[in-house]
């Protein structure tokens, strides 16, 4: 049972980040939010209970988010594990207090959107100029996604330390 705990969080995760843009308004005071719950879980899993199976974790999570919500397979199934890592490696350097974890978690979530935005104009998908980005997507996404950690945050904490403690006995 315990080996199923952890896909199953993800998989409701990802479950209520779709629903969430399904029942919500896209665009609220004409700003664009962009929640990401589940990415928020894999970056408390990282921190948590381990850079390797953080960015395992992303990968599958990522390949699975770009087959369900994106046209172009590949830019969440490279961007989830990297900033993993990239946040498995700010962990290291600074002490893992609720407060740095929220503060990292915005930071991993910052370098996601940025990641998508630069590659949906690599690819011309889009052509949104950076201020336009900013103020329409960026912050509004930042914002919700503080408040979910911080309605969210300790209770994700106290999943992911059990987790952990499970993954390390067996």
């Amino acid at each position: 049972m315990n080996k199923f705990l952890l896909p199953l969080l993800f998989l409701c995760l990802f479950l209520l980040e779709s629903l969430f843009v399904q029942y919500l308004p896209g665009e609220i005071f004409g700003k664009v939010c962009a929640p990401h719950f589940l990415f928020t879980g894999l970056l408390f899993l990282t921190i948590y209970g381990g850079k390797k199976q953080g960015i395992i974790y992303g990968f599958i999570f990522g390949l699975l988010f770009d087959i369900v919500n994106t046209e172009i397979l590949g830019i969440y199934m490279f961007l989830f594990p990297f900033v993993a890592y990239l946040v498995s490696k700010i962990t290291n350097a600074v002490n893992a207090n609720m407060i740095s974890v929220f503060f990292t978690t915005l930071i991993g979530i910052a370098l996601l959107e940025v990641g998508v935005y630069e590659m949906n104009v690599l690819i011309h998908v889009t052509d949104m100029d950076y201020m336009s980005f900013f103020n329409t997507r960026f912050y509004p996404t930042l914002i919700l996604n503080a408040v979910f950690i911080i309605l969210f945050g300790y209770p994700l904490k106290r999943q992911f330390e059990k987790i952990a403690l499970i993954l390390r006995n067996d």
